[in-house]
């Protein structure tokens, strides 16, 4: 059976996601020996070996203090995607967790790549996988590009069956509400988009409901209308 997801709107390795990742640590499949993470930087890529560095330790040093074996893999451009270490490394994890950062470029990264079909792999055999901000964006069927006030969009994997989902949704800047009008009016019937609030998670599995954890709200939109959830409340994705 596939694996948990957990998608954040913000908090990655921070003590407010504390209760989050050590849920996603006790069902990751480890069965009784300490959990294995990995966790990839790679939407941060472009940003520089420190800010690589900087989501590299806070990742680190977050499981290491909940118990877990984790390690840092270094997956920040197509050849590092391609290693077969690094693949190796994705394969064998308990739990995948990729960090914030630019989701076209994460997405163009791993699209095709070693690393993101061990992902694919180790999810599938029921390993979870975390995404903040970028890292959750990449599952759904498309991103919205924010610079064309959400008339575009670019290609995502199509993990989940949503639209796309937008992170940060409670810290949105003044052309936040616009956009996500246009978004809803751009949405099929039968389709979903989904925004996730700051310091906040939505967990689950395919075809099986799905929980909000962390701080604050999630929000779940159809061409027609939308709902609100908050902590410890819980939802489907089906319309």
């Amino acid at each position: 059976m596939n694996g948990l997801i957990a998608l954040l709107g913000s908090g990655e390795y921070l003590p407010v996601m504390n209760e989050v990742d050590a849920y996603l640590l006790a069902n990751s499949g480890a069965n009784g020996r300490k959990p294995r993470v990995v966790c990839l930087p790679t939407a941060a890529g472009q940003e520089g070996p420190k800010s690589v560095a900087r989501w590299s330790n806070m990742g680190v040093e977050h499981f290491n203090k909940l118990g877990a074996e984790v390690q840092a893999v270094p997956v920040t451009d197509k050849a590092t995607a391609n290693d077969l270490n690094h693949a190796m490394a994705v394969e064998e994890a308990d739990l995948i967790y990729f960090s914030g950062g630019n989701p076209n470029y994460l997405y163009q990264t791993l699209k095709d790549s070693l690393v993101w079909e061990s992902a694919q792999k180790a999810w599938a055999r029921g390993a979870a996988y975390a995404g903040c901000s970028a890292g959750a964006m990449v599952l759904g069927k498309e991103m919205p590009d924010f610079r064309a006030a959400g008339i575009r969009s670019t290609s995502a994997f199509g993990i989940l069956p949503i639209a796309s989902l937008l992170p940060h949704f409670n810290n949105m800047p003044l052309f936040g509400k616009p956009l996500v009008a246009t978004l809803r009016r751009r949405l099929r019937d039968g389709e979903i988009m989904i925004g996730v609030d700051e310091e906040t998670a939505i967990i689950g599995r395919l075809n099986e409901p799905w929980s909000v954890m962390g701080k604050a709200k999630a929000h779940l939109f159809t061409n027609k209308d939308g709902k609100s959830y908050a902590v410890g409340e819980n939802f489907t994705l089906g319309i």
